[in-house]
């Protein structure tokens, strides 16, 4: 039986689950980008396994993301979320939340959709890398510094470079497969 090639990175059943149906795919639903912009920031610090395992507990904390609720949230609010054990309890991380939430619906006002303002670091089509091993993958890149500056601009949190660059992996901004991973074509073709 012929072993499937993937990137070296998935390790848990939920990793490679993540992996094989939704990393690098090309996002343009605006929930979802300001819900991988919420969880990309969650993880400073700590591991994508550990964010994917509370991923369920984040949408029924923050409201599945939506950013009209959470931009609303008061001091009550909070205190619930630092109670709640399904979520990193991080005070500057929920703060943060609340505050991206504000700064999300500007940037959707301003631009149409949050998709249109973000897919253009990028100018509007995903980038189709061609790495051979993930050694050839940099922690950030003209583009994420560009976004992670704008983003700063407009207020964000939790929006550095590393960050962004991380974020554009998730939403399919850039396709970071390696050149052996059975998804590199795959997402190749599912052009942004």
């Amino acid at each position: 039986m012929k072993r499937t090639s993937r990137c070296p990175w998935p390790k848990t059943e939920l990793d490679i689950a993540y992996h094989d149906k939704e990393w690098g795919v090309p996002v343009h639903n605006d929930r979802v980008l300001f819900e991988f912009l919420i969880l990309e920031g969650a993880q400073a610090g700590l591991s994508w396994s550990t964010i994917l395992k509370k991923r369920e507990n984040y949408r029924r904390a923050f409201d599945n993301f939506d950013a009209r609720k959470i931009s609303r949230y008061d001091s009550r609010k909070v205190k619930s979320l630092l109670a709640d054990a399904g979520i990193v309890r991080n005070r500057l991380k929920i703060a943060a939340t609340i505050q991206n939430a504000k700064a999300f619906l500007a940037v959707q006002k301003e631009f149409g959709s949050f998709d249109a303002y973000v897919w253009q670091f990028v100018g509007g089509k995903a980038i189709q890398n061609r790495r051979r091993s993930m050694k050839d993958v940099p922690a950030h890149t003209a583009e994420s510094d560009a976004m992670s500056r704008d983003l700063l601009k407009r207020g964000f949190k939790f929006v550095g470079s590393t960050i962004c660059y991380a974020y554009m992996q998730a939403v399919g901004m850039v396709n970071d497969h390696t050149v052996n991973c059975f998804r590199h074509k795959q997402v190749g073709r599912s052009r942004g």
